[in-house]
């Protein structure tokens, strides 16, 4: 059962996405370069809107740190126990490309730990929830949330790994070769997260920068599966920086030791 919080945020995902497709759905709109030269759009904006004004309501009490709103210096935010994160548009490439493979990402963070995310996908009417304590769902189209959970993998079993489409580097296409023979499927946005936690692949190596509003609310699925989003030590990520920026990391099995083992001595 999806308890009534989770519920909320998952309508909250759903409502920002509608607005999102009302602008997928259009001719081209403008893109514009942030400072970082990544691109941003109509629909980043009118998504972020929806979201920030959304939670406000729900839990005034709650601080939200979003990728589009207004930056907060780390010295007001560094007392944060509890606060939302929240990338209103993750795959923002993806969604000029037309390809459908982003997301609307929404994690509510205590203590430096993801509780409880929504990863919803709007163009492929998917959404993914998971939450301490309430195990990780999927809803696809109009059928009724489903429980995902981490398989453990066969030792026989071929090792399948998800990577990004958009920010493949020769590090990584390194790490694949040496962990041996693999099927290796293509993704875009934190929807590589969720293969990992519906058991559809087994490992995710990110080698490349991403920022936390990217992995937070994916990282609550994952932990709520029975997995984990770890550095190369295997320490779960941190949130909440003064930089916010993610090291290298990788998702997995919570129990799969013997990858994991096979990742630190290629690095």
């Amino acid at each position: 059962m999806i308890e009534p919080l989770l519920t909320q945020i998952i309508a909250i995902a759903k409502a920002a996405g509608q607005g999102i497709m009302t602008i997928y759905n259009q001719p081209a709109g403008k893109v514009v370069l942030k400072p970082d030269q990544s691109p941003l759009t109509e629909a980043d904006l009118l998504s972020n809107q929806i979201i920030v004004s959304a939670l406000a309501r729900l839990t005034p009490d709650i601080p939200v740190l979003s990728e589009e709103s207004v930056a907060i210096p780390y010295e007001q935010r560094a007392g944060w126990q509890r606060f939302w994160l929240v990338d209103p548009l993750d795959g923002t490439k993806e969604f000029i490309k037309h390809n459908d493979e982003f997301t609307v990402n929404i994690a509510l963070i205590e203590h430096g730990q993801p509780v409880l995310g929504v990863v919803h996908a709007p163009a492929l009417d998917v959404c993914y929830a998971g939450a301490v304590g309430q195990g990780a769902f999927v809803e696809r189209k109009q059928n009724p949330a489903e429980q995902i959970h981490i398989s453990p993998r066969n030792a026989q079993e071929r090792l399948k790994i998800v990577a990004s489409r958009s920010h493949r580097d020769g590090r990584t296409s390194a790490l694949l070769d040496h962990l041996g023979p693999h099927e290796c499927i293509s993704m875009g946005s934190s929807l590589k997260f969720c293969l990992v936690a519906e058991s559809s692949a087994h490992f995710y190596p990110r080698l490349g920068p991403t920022m936390e509003w990217d992995t937070a609310a994916a990282h609550a699925v994952v932990n709520a599966a029975g997995g984990k989003v770890c550095e190369l030590s295997g320490e779960a990520l941190r949130y909440n920086k003064a930089d916010l920026h993610n090291p290298e990391f990788f998702v997995m099995g919570s129990s799969d030791h013997a990858l994991l083992s096979a990742v630190q001595r290629c690095l």
